[in-house]
């Protein structure tokens, strides 16, 4: 239905070959209906992250937020990776990023004056997230965003905090920017 789900692209930014597919296969029909409205922030989501070839590797998932949004990180096997809690009161948005055990493994905090986030832990940043701008074209007549994130190079490859990460561009997005 028009565009009630929210559907994202990720590029390598070297290449420009997509490596990952970002989708809301699950929309039911009120939620659709929803997304139409000033109630559009409160709707729950469930966005799959996946190969090009249709392997699901993280799926981030919210339930119906009133106020602040927590929102859940699963793996391929839908284990619990991580959660993202929404704080209070934060200028330009901040999320504490747990693990599935609820520590926090680090925040994650925004700038009210632009588009700029990043995930911090004791003054050590593990990820930037900025928005790029796409063109007046596409700037003024479409809702899609271009966000270009650069993870550290002390997260290990295989290291869960690189999935939660990636997952926490989506809540950028859809709980912070929509």
């Amino acid at each position: 239905m028009f565009k009630a789900s929210n559907n994202y692209d990720i590029y390598d930014p070297q290449s420009q070959e997509m490596i990952l597919e970002c989708r809301e296969p699950n929309l039911g029909f009120f939620t659709k209906m929803l997304r139409f409205t000033d109630y559009k922030r409160m709707t729950p989501f469930e966005v799959v992250i996946s190969t090009p070839q249709g392997e699901r590797l993280i799926t981030v998932k919210r339930g119906v937020s009133i106020w602040l949004s927590t929102v859940e990180v699963f793996d391929e096997k839908d284990n619990l990776i991580g959660k993202f809690k929404q704080q209070f009161f934060s200028i330009g948005g901040k999320f504490n990023v747990l693990d599935q055990n609820d520590k926090v493994v680090c925040t994650l905090k925004g700038k009210w004056t632009s588009w700029d986030f990043k995930f911090m832990k004791d003054d050590h940043e593990f990820a930037h997230v900025s928005k790029k701008w796409s063109g007046l074209g596409k700037e003024l007549f479409t809702s899609a965003d271009n966000y270009m994130l650069n993870i550290n190079e002390t997260v290990p490859e295989n290291n869960r905090l690189r999935m939660l990460i990636m997952a926490a561009v989506m809540c950028i997005d859809m709980v912070l920017k929509e």
